[in-house]
């Protein structure tokens, strides 16, 4: 039964500055795939999603540019199933994709849902592909309409704005930060994206992270830094911090079931410049300090309520959208200096125990961008741990590095590409 119809709603307080700060260099869109054990049919996708997005209405929307803000509203028009033929992560052209601010495509066995950081998050966005995809095996299946009616939503319709309600206005002071090292390298034509996944050994891993003493995030967040210092910032001569961003998902510090964004985030700071050579052991135990100093509630509610501050400020509410362009693009441009690169997390990924069956893996992928030139995303699904590169640079000596430390810790690890680079192994 259809839900509820929105007829507009304001962004929440992390997407307001995607629609202002996105173009082609700089999408703000991720992807989240899906991998099947059998071919992908387009008609009954199509179906599956036109089934799903009448379900799940909030993410029925469009994006509308207000006199002050971007905000939501209720877009009547379906979203299309395409083949896939381009990069992903590209910039979605709403006018070119019924107004939606996600784009469903398949190729051979494999269902992809691009998304646009205005409408959620990668945790959402990871829910709202499993309804898509449980739906689709439902009717690939021939499941009985009362048994597919009868399965529960993953996803609520709730479109709170999380943050509003949760954060502590006595918090809104950080320290105060420099700004990092930016890999050096030959870029790509613009819109071409090098593509990476490194499918490991969930259990081996664990294994050797935990005799180190550091979670998953903690060890490949320091084999990743250990590699940018090796393959590309001992190249150069600068003496600023490497400096990586780790998306965190504030629904485990909050009660909230929000499907809008609600997230934060932590930097690492990782200064190499004290000694004339940094070891792995040396880069993972500076990882580990820093997120045992900022992973933790306090450091947290204080980076979300200096976000918070910023969006809610009334001056800054009453410039008109045009200016607030002009203004926030020139900040934002500023703000990217202090961050070498981005890796998320978006953990394990429990499947329904009636679609395990037909499920093989799942992918997580960022966009690539002229700041953050190379990053890192992960996902896990039963034994098996995906570390996806998304990079502009036209080499791939830094995703080399990753697949041979990988590989030198006896832990199993295969790639595979999209073609751009040549294949590791």
């Amino acid at each position: 039964m259809p839900k509820k119809r929105i007829r507009w709603r304001k962004l929440d307080n992390a997407a307001k500055i995607f629609p202002i700060v996105s173009n082609k260099r700089f999408t703000s869109v991720f992807r989240v795939s899906v991998i099947l054990k059998g071919k992908i049919d387009k008609e009954i996708l199509q179906e599956a999603l036109n089934q799903v997005i009448e379900k799940q209405v909030s993410f029925k929307v469009k994006l509308t540019k207000g006199f002050f803000w971007y905000y939501l509203e209720e877009n009547l028009k379906r979203p299309e199933v395409k083949e896939e033929n381009d990069y992903p992560c590209r910039y979605i052209n709403f006018d070119m994709n019924n107004g939606y601010l996600f784009d469903v495509t398949y190729f051979e066995n494999k269902i992809n849902l691009d998304v646009f950081h205005s409408l959620t998050d990668g945790n959402i966005a990871i829910k709202f592909l499993q309804e898509i995809t449980y739906n689709y095996l439902d009717i690939k299946n021939k499941t009985e309409k009362e048994e597919n009616e009868k399965r529960k939503s993953i996803l609520s319709n709730n479109i709170e704005d999380s943050y509003l309600k949760n954060y502590n206005k006595e918090k809104t002071k950080r320290e105060k930060s420099e700004k990092a090292y930016i890999l050096k390298g030959k870029k790509l034509p613009l819109g071409a994206t090098g593509i990476v996944h490194n499918f490991i050994n969930l259990e081996q891993l664990k294994k050797v992270a935990k005799e180190a003493d550091a979670t998953i995030t903690e060890y490949l967040g320091a084999v990743f830094v250990y590699c940018i210092y090796t393959e590309n910032y001992k190249l150069s001569n600068s003496k600023k911090p490497i400096k990586v961003c780790f998306p965190v998902d504030l629904k485990k510090y909050y009660p909230s079931n929000t499907i809008t964004n609600f997230f934060s985030y932590i930097s690492v700071d990782i200064n190499v410049v004290e000694k004339n050579e940094y070891s792995f052991l040396d880069i993972l135990d500076l990882v580990k300090k820093q997120f045992k100093k900022k992973l933790v509630p306090n450091e947290i509610e204080k980076t979300m309520g200096a976000n918070i501050k910023i969006g809610t400020n009334f001056l800054i509410r009453l410039v008109p959208l045009f200016l607030k362009r002009i203004l926030v693009n020139i900040s934002y441009k500023e703000i990217r200096k202090y961050s070498t690169t981005t890796i998320s997390n978006l953990g394990k990924i429990s499947v329904k125990e009636e679609y395990q069956n037909e499920i093989d893996n799942f992918l997580f992928l960022l966009c690539g961008e002229a700041i953050e030139k190379d990053k890192g995303a992960i996902v896990s699904y039963n034994n098996n741990l995906v570390f996806t590169f998304t990079s502009i640079l036209e080499n791939s000596k830094i995703e080399r590095a990753f697949y041979e430390f990988i590989k030198s810790q006896n832990i199993e690890i295969c790639t595979e590409g999209n073609g751009v680079y040549d294949v590791i192994s």
